[in-house]
């Protein structure tokens, strides 16, 4: 297995730094698997390449496994593993580059927060779903992708093409964060792993997929796949995934994706397998994960064009913007920041504050937001504001509109009351959005057990909603439409309810 690392950033050898790898070594390092090799094919002031060679032994990787597994076959002498990029892979480059993983140079600590110019390289890659998969679990992270499918025997054209592809990725990206898509994104193309799956899995999960993955297009199927479709696993995944940021819609849906290959995954169900290193639990995953956040109505039926429901709010709410002209918005509650960078795409909306209570959720609005290097002319469009929805706040007045999206249901019922006071009372814009679940519409989440998130205090249905908004209306002298968003279903209504305040 074979991963190349260049870089063109001037001196190029600053690569060595980020990746603690002394360019004129050769650093070999032993892995249950076989053995890992870091050496440089070019180091020079204008160009500079890491490659990563993983020798995997196919005897030790076979006696890792008793009699009893349920895999135990020819298959496991007579197989890619030696040669293909997978799951093996990224276990040893998370070990062999775990520092630079963690965005961490003692040396030049100024190194790692740098986007820097890189290509990352794979001559052979397990890609169950072809290079179109390929292109859409990277291109969203900011990768020109070159993916080229393998043919079977080049001398034999009529075979058509293997399960393999050549895949070069190119783009400006911090080198841990490419580290950590790799470490992520490997065993999902090839949608198998190789070691034992335990419920660790899913810390491991969150922490490489940190500022990314929960605004994935392609979220669902990468927590499936990198969880070996373990469903208690991957219900905690979505649900610590939503508290980052914007909730995971998909979670409690059917998959929307291709059936697995027979024995795919095989190795989660194999208490024989090989261990990921930093697993020493051996721990089964446990079947009482915690349940998932919201689940997406649309496309319940398995339908592979749907539109995610929070991509749908995201729609409706910009829509109602842009309908009552609003140019200046405060997005209170922003999260990590995907409705600000929706508002950000259109010039209309000349002034734009994005608040949220946590810091934590400001930064990775900020780094979604690609914030350190926005364009001067973009940047002046936006603020973060780090605060409380509960207490007045002087630097909410003046805005057009705000924007409460999926906000209310997730205060203690008893502070409502002060939301409504900082809100509508106090920074009064001509206009507010409020959107909430709709319980009503629980009940078509057949995997739903209490609400949609484990962070909501409370969901209303239709008439509770109505009620608040109506009281809220009274108090403050605004007046309130509702509009479905979502499937409206002709008894439950749609999954998510939405409120446009308009104030007298």
């Amino acid at each position: 297995m074979l991963l190349t690392i260049s870089t063109t950033v001037r001196p190029a050898t600053d690569l060595g730094f980020l990746l603690h790898k002394h360019p004129d070594r050769v650093q070999s390092f032993r892995q249950s698997f076989g053995t890992a090799h870091v050496f440089y094919p070019e180091a020079g002031e204008e160009r500079c390449t890491a490659a990563l060679l993983l020798e995997v032994d196919p005897v030790r990787l076979a006696r890792s496994r008793g009699r009893t597994a349920q895999d135990f076959s020819l298959g496991q002498y007579v197989n890619d593993r030696p040669y293909a990029a997978s799951s093996l892979l990224a276990v040893a480059l998370a070990d062999v580059f775990r520092t630079a993983r963690a965005g961490r140079c003692a040396a030049r600590p100024e190194l790692p927060g740098r986007p820097l110019p890189l290509t990352l390289a794979m001559p052979a890659l397990p890609c169950r779903g072809g290079p179109e998969l390929a292109c859409r679990l990277f291109e969203p992270l900011g990768w020109r992708v070159d993916a080229r499918s393998v043919p079977l025997d080049e001398g034999f054209p009529a075979w058509g093409d293997s399960r393999y592809v050549r895949l070069t990725l190119t783009g400006e990206v911090r080198l841990a964060d490419a580290l950590n898509h790799l470490y992520v994104l490997l065993p999902v193309l090839d949608d198998a792993k190789h070691y034992w799956i335990a419920g660790d899995e899913v810390d491991k999960l969150i922490r490489a997929g940190e500022g990314w993955l929960a605004d994935h297009p392609e979220r669902g199927l990468i927590t499936r796949r990198y969880l070996g479709r373990v469903r208690a696993l991957e219900r905690a995944a979505f649900a610590r995934l939503a508290e980052l940021g914007d909730d995971v819609e998909e979670s409690l849906e059917p998959p929307v994706e291709e059936e697995p290959d027979p024995g795919a995954g095989e190795a989660a169900s194999v208490p024989d397998a090989p261990r990921d290193p930093k697993d020493a639990s051996g721990r089964r995953p446990d079947a009482g994960a915690a349940a998932g956040p919201d689940a997406d109505p649309e496309g319940a039926a398995g339908h592979a064009s749907r539109i995610p429901l929070n991509e749908s709010r995201r729609r409706a709410v910009v829509a109602v913007l842009e309908e009552v002209g609003a140019r200046t918005v405060a997005d209170l509650g922003c999260g990590s920041g995907a409705l600000l960078a929706d508002l950000l795409k259109r010039p209309a909306f000349t002034r734009i504050a994005g608040m949220d209570v946590s810091t934590r959720a400001l930064e990775l609005a900020a780094r979604r937001l690609r914030l350190d290097r926005m364009p001067e002319a973009k940047r002046a469009r936006l603020e973060l504001l780090q605060g409380a929805l509960t207490y007045a706040d002087e630097r909410l007045k003046g805005y057009d509109a705000a924007v409460l999206m999926e906000v209310v249901e997730h205060v203690d019922p008893p502070r409502l009351p002060a939301l409504e006071q900082a809100v509508f009372g106090v920074a009064r814009p001509a206009h507010v959005i409020v959107t909430t679940p709709n319980a009503e519409y629980n009940v078509r989440y057949p995997e739903l057990t209490g609400m949609r998130h484990p962070d909501h205090r409370f969901e209303w249905t239709r008439a509770e909603f109505a009620a608040w908004a109506s009281a809220v209306c009274g108090r403050y002298g605004y007046r309130v439409a509702f509009r479905p968003v979502g499937e409206d279903d002709p008894e439950l209504g749609a999954p998510t309810q939405m409120g446009v305040f308009t104030r007298d």
